[in-house]
């Protein structure tokens, strides 16, 4: 540990007295102070959260468990569930107990470890469970708030794609974007190919395409066709210029148009008339302005990727794959699970929670010395 951790607790691992006064609430630091002047006493805190959740605990139990043996304690830990199990609104995830006087500044940082990871595991299975032919890469990395975070969503992110296999024969999310998380996905490396960068580098998408070749000869080809507005002719123009590639299946499109456009081809006419080639019963049922954009809107519509799909396979490029990514949260993948949009990859961040309110976890006291004992309204958490 350095210096500076030891000192103001601002760098380091997180696993420190110093870290912990730096960043605890303050009233918490003040309760220790009291508790240790007034004798120390075994408690129970009982964990929840308010909201339906898939159980994400490794990384706040990891930290805990560190923490007593940095203090010299012992925690006794009790999950109610398992890694990947559903939890009810307001249900005990978990009892901790031990010394109040070594616990009670730990949870602030404890909880932080622990809502927003539950909740994104929540979203993840939704997303696995609603595209189960569907594989899922993980780029959540970009739209994290710092390093502690981005591990946090990865991990929650094979949480719940792990859960969705054991209830479900889907493929979920095979693999993630950096190399620091890729452990949580049973890979050595992150995956992905090129970013727009590379495009506007090169000076043309087929140039990009013939860099990435030339410097990883044995790796599949995935390539961004919305840079130029010319999704299906740079996408053609690829499979063309490498076509032993594109039979072999080892060439995906990537569909990321942003919503001020729609793909090359299509306009919102035109995106009717594909989906009612290929889904007609799909676009006469009701549908709110949400799901309406979903199916026939700009960016990376239902009928953007059916249109991509059918211009490929026109082209006798059948084995090409499509990746689609741009918004593919909970709700998008539930639309194009109910049209089965030909999709065979998405990439998304788009599992992290978007009502961050609903991530907060809450601990309480509920035993003091062997003696039961919470605040009013919050019996519920008393163990059995």
């Amino acid at each position: 540990m350095s210096d500076k951790d030891k000192s103001n607790g601002k760098t380091g691992n997180g696993v420190s007295d110093a870290f912990v006064e730096a960043w605890a609430d303050n009233y918490f630091l003040k309760t220790r102070s009291i508790v240790s002047h007034f004798g120390d006493i075994p408690v129970t805190y009982a964990v929840f959260m308010r909201r339906p959740v898939l159980f994400t605990p490794r990384l706040m139990i990891e930290w805990l468990e560190k923490m007593a043996v940095e203090r010299g304690a012992e925690f006794k830990i009790e999950p109610n569930y398992q890694e990947g199990d559903w939890v009810g609104a307001g249900e005990p995830l978990m009892y901790i107990s031990g010394p109040f006087v070594h616990l009670v500044d730990l949870e602030t940082i404890y909880l932080q470890k622990l809502g927003a990871a539950c909740v994104a595991a929540y979203n993840a299975y939704t997303m696995c469970m609603g595209l189960p032919n569907v594989a899922f890469l993980a780029m959540d990395c970009r739209h994290c708030a710092g390093t502690e975070m981005a591990e946090m969503m990865a991990y929650a992110a094979s949480v719940g794609s792990e859960a969705a296999r054991r209830r479900a024969n889907v493929k979920g999310f095979v693999a993630n974007a950096t190399n620091a998380t890729a452990h949580f996905f049973g890979q050595d490396s992150g995956k992905g190919t090129m970013p727009h960068a590379v495009i506007g580098y090169a000076g043309s998408t087929i140039r990009a395409a013939e860099m990435y070749v030339e410097v990883f000869p044995d790796s599949p080809l995935t390539v961004l066709v919305d840079y130029y507005g010319l999704e299906v002719t740079d996408a053609l123009t690829v499979c063309h210029r490498f076509h032993d590639k594109a039979m072999a299946g080892d060439i995906t499109v990537r569909l990321d148009t942003h919503g001020g456009r729609f793909i090359e081809g299509l306009d919102p006419q035109r995106s009717y008339a594909v989906l009612e080639r290929h889904v007609p019963d799909a676009i006469r049922r009701y549908r709110n302005e949400m799901e309406l954009r979903f199916l026939t809107g700009t960016g990376v519509s239902a009928a953007a990727i059916y249109h991509m799909r059918e211009q490929l396979d026109q082209a006798g490029y059948t084995s090409v794959k499509i990746l689609v990514s741009s918004g593919f949260g909970v709700n998008k993948c539930k639309v194009m699970a109910d049209l089965d949009a030909p999709i065979d990859m998405v990439g998304t961040g788009s599992f992290l929670p978007d009502n961050w309110p609903e991530t907060y976890a809450t601990a309480d006291v509920v035993s003091y010395d062997g003696r039961p004992s919470v605040k009013v309204g919050r019996e519920f958490l008393l163990q059995k």
